[in-house]
């Protein structure tokens, strides 16, 4: 199809704000005001090494990890792009310690921006696929300074949730609550337009995403799932599955979006004192809110993880996506698990993945 027929991203939007009369533009204009913000990140990311922006900012930021030039950069550009339109009254990120204050000079507004810059920066400079993450919520209070709470909502209140991939083609993938839209850049027109409209995830999968280095640490139920898994169809699944993992969350899930899978980050007992790897409220709600709006199921092993109250702002927590059917088996292993003196030969010493005593 010719791009020029396509919906463009505003012209999506504008259709869809046909729907709510009383509505405002300020939700337009944040959205499109990310994708803008995108549009920018996806030039330096294509520009590689040309671009001055490989290798690493010689810093850490408030997780412990080591910053990347790029991962500094396309934070300034979430929050310059941002902080001016009036329809914000502050942001979150996970570069930063603290909820951004919109200056005095802008107008505050309605909405509430969380957001992951740059996922997957491991990736970064041997050009594998990464994106940004980001979460939309209404701010309790737009007329005052935002405050930690605020932003301490859970992942059923938010209003819009979605991600760019940075990959061989870049993609702007939007749910506002009525199903998971995706768009492609168009280089001719510079405009995100709409190519995958109305995308599920198929309930049934034979592809998980885990990273399997992390094995002697898995709790049982994960240990049990992936076994099963690898037994294929000699096992008590009695089909073959495959096993993927890129280490960009963002291009997992984009992948599960397109075809279907299951990714698993669990907690586990690596460092007892963390309840998980990804952050709860701009990571696990965002990608749990696109993964549901498409007709999947979003799990932090034994509950949703949209239902989990946040209780900091960089929480952890452990975070189970994808194929309904399989995130519900998880689940169930979660709630119900097989006792270690069961004859299962899964568990056995002879076991794929020989278990260990927890240490939760």
């Amino acid at each position: 199809m010719n791009p020029a027929t396509r919906l463009t991203l505003t012209q999506f939007l504008i259709e869809e704000r046909r729907r709510f009369p009383l509505a405002a533009g300020d939700f337009n204009s944040l959205i499109l005001n990310v994708a803008l913000v995108c549009k920018r990140i996806a030039r330096h990311v294509a520009a590689g090494e040309l671009g001055g922006l490989m290798g690493s900012a010689a810093a850490v930021n408030i997780q412990g990890e080591d910053q990347k030039k790029l991962d500094v950069a396309s934070n300034e550009l979430f929050l310059e792009g941002n902080n001016w339109g009036g329809y914000l009254a502050g942001m979150v990120s996970e570069e930063m310690e603290d909820p951004y204050q919109i200056p005095d000079s802008y107008a505050r507004g309605p909405y509430l921006l969380l957001f992951d810059p740059l996922d997957g920066s491991s990736n970064i400079d041997i050009n594998v696929s990464i994106g940004s993450i980001f979460s939309v919520l209404r701010a309790p209070e737009p007329d005052r300074p935002v405050t930690v709470d605020d932003f301490l909502q859970p992942g059923v209140n938010q209003v819009a949730a979605g991600y760019a991939l940075y990959g061989p083609a870049t993609m702007f993938v939007l749910t506002v609550g009525s199903g998971v839209h995706g768009f492609t850049l168009c280089p001719q027109l510079g405009e995100f337009m709409l190519t995958h409209h109305d995308l599920k995830v198929p309930a049934d999968t034979q592809e998980f995403a885990i990273n399997a280095s992390n094995s002697r640490f898995w709790d049982d139920p994960v240990r049990r799932y992936v076994d099963e898994c690898l037994a294929g169809k000699t096992g008590a699944r009695g089909k073959d599955f495959n096993m993927r993992w890129i280490a960009s969350m963002v291009a997992d899930a984009h992948r599960i979006l397109m075809r279907g899978g299951v990714y698993l980050y669990p907690r586990d007992n690596k460092d007892p004192a963390k309840a998980g790897r990804l952050r709860l409220l701009y990571e696990a709600n965002s990608i749990g809110f696109i993964i549901e709006q498409a007709g999947g199921r979003a799990s932090c092993g034994a509950r949703p993880v949209m239902t989990v109250k946040p209780a900091a702002l960089h929480q952890r927590v452990g975070l189970v996506f994808g194929s309904r059917n399989e995130v519900e088996l998880i689940e169930r292993y979660h709630h119900h698990p097989l006792d270690r003196r069961s004859s299962d030969p899964l568990f056995h010493e002879r076991s794929l993945f020989r278990a260990t005593e927890s240490r939760a």
